[in-house]
């Protein structure tokens, strides 16, 4: 089984490293499958999950909050502003992140301030929207 190998790095460490026979990312334009000898391509992440299928069937699942995604046909870079595994999101700080983010967009009064609160608002929801993908049961 062909196989492309995925590094996910962020400012705090590497997160992941490792084979992948699938993996899916949420690009800026919309989510991409990469398979191993996918051709050259260079995107920026969205707030939302990045999920390796391993070649032993294994999937792992991440979150992470924006960055960089650069492929090559037997190597993916990721480059992410924050990642995480989706097992060590925490749903009651993502849900008071968004609680906040909420608030500071009604009470907003400048440009920077509304884009700072909806920035916040989107990964707040996306971690969210993992946490509860996650906890559904697979049929």
């Amino acid at each position: 089984m062909a196989t492309i190998h995925v590094d996910i790095v962020s400012a705090e460490g590497e997160i992941f490293r490792g084979e992948a026979s699938m993996v899916f990312a949420p690009a800026a334009m919309g989510e991409l499958g990469i398979a191993p000898r996918h051709a050259p391509l260079l995107t920026n992440l969205k707030p939302g999950e990045f999920r390796v299928q391993t070649p032993d069937g294994q999937e792992q699942h991440f979150y992470v909050s924006g960055g960089a995604m650069e492929v090559q046909p037997h190597l993916i870079t990721v480059l992410a502003d924050t990642a995480l595994r989706a097992k060590d999101l925490d749903e009651a700080a993502a849900l008071q992140a968004k609680q906040r983010a909420e608030e500071a967009l009604r009470d907003s009064k400048d440009a920077m301030s509304t884009a700072q609160a909806a920035a916040e608002l989107i990964q707040a929801a996306a971690q969210i929207k993992l946490i509860n993908k996650l906890r559904k049961p697979r049929s």
